[in-house]
Order: structure tokens, then sequence, then C-alpha cells
């Protein structure tokens, strides 16, 4: 009984742990390639950076973050939108500020591929990723 209990905590502390790239890797069109990951002098609080390619057509369903996210769009035409706002249109060498706990989405309205660097200044601990109702 005791090692039953092991096992399944150890398969939910993985599951808790990949929440975030089982999320990505839904989505084949939608492919993410951590970059870095460091403790900030804030205490509590971590930046990520991600980079996120984009196929052609494909789009990433409403989220929001634990904390803010920098958009820069590295290529192809990528849509964003934020909860609030207009939707924009952003193309390569353009950036975006999102907001902590903004609910927004992403999608490829180009026909090459879209990739952004995503720098996200978030609470350490928390989910990188929340899908919203």
């Amino acid at each position: 009984m005791k090692t039953k209990a092991i096992i399944a905590a150890a398969v939910l502390a993985l599951a808790a742990g990949t929440a975030p790239q089982v999320l990505w890797s839904q989505a084949p069109q939608i492919r993410r390639t951590d970059l870095q990951r460091h403790d900030l002098g804030a205490s509590g609080r971590e930046v990520v950076q991600v980079r996120v390619d984009i196929g052609p057509g494909a789009a990433f369903g409403r989220h929001w973050h634990p904390g803010e996210e920098i958009v820069y769009v590295i290529e192809g035409a990528l849509e964003y939108e934020v909860e609030g706002r207009p939707p924009v249109v952003l193309k390569a060498g353009e950036v975006l500020f999102i907001p902590a706990g903004a609910v927004h989405a992403a999608r490829n309205v180009g026909s090459d591929n879209g990739a952004e660097l995503a720098t996200y200044i978030v609470e350490k601990g928390k989910p990188l990723v929340v899908m919203a109702q």
C-alpha cells in the first residue's frame, strides 16, 4: 500500500511540473523552446525566456500568466488579442507588453512560420501558463 502511495505521489508531482509543457505539446503547430530561467533579485520572482514558433494558421487559445509578458516578434505576422484592447498584428521586430493576469491569445495570420521571443517576469513556483475559462 505504501508503494502505491509513493508511486501516485511521484506521478502527480511529475504531472504538475510538466503541465505547461503538456499544454504546448497538444498543439502540434506550436513549438516552444525554453531558453533560460533565472531567479530575480525581487523575492519570489523569476524571469523565463521562451521561443515560441507558431505554424501558419495555428493559434494558441485564451490564457494568462502569473506575471508580466514581454513579446518580441522574431519572424512572421502574429495577431494578439489582449482582453480590453483591440487585436493587433505584429511583424518581425515589433514588441508587445502584456500585463500580469491579462487574458490573451495569439495566432499566426501569415502564410509562413511565425515566431516570438516571450520574456516572462513571474511569480516563482506558479504555472507559467494558465488556460482561461
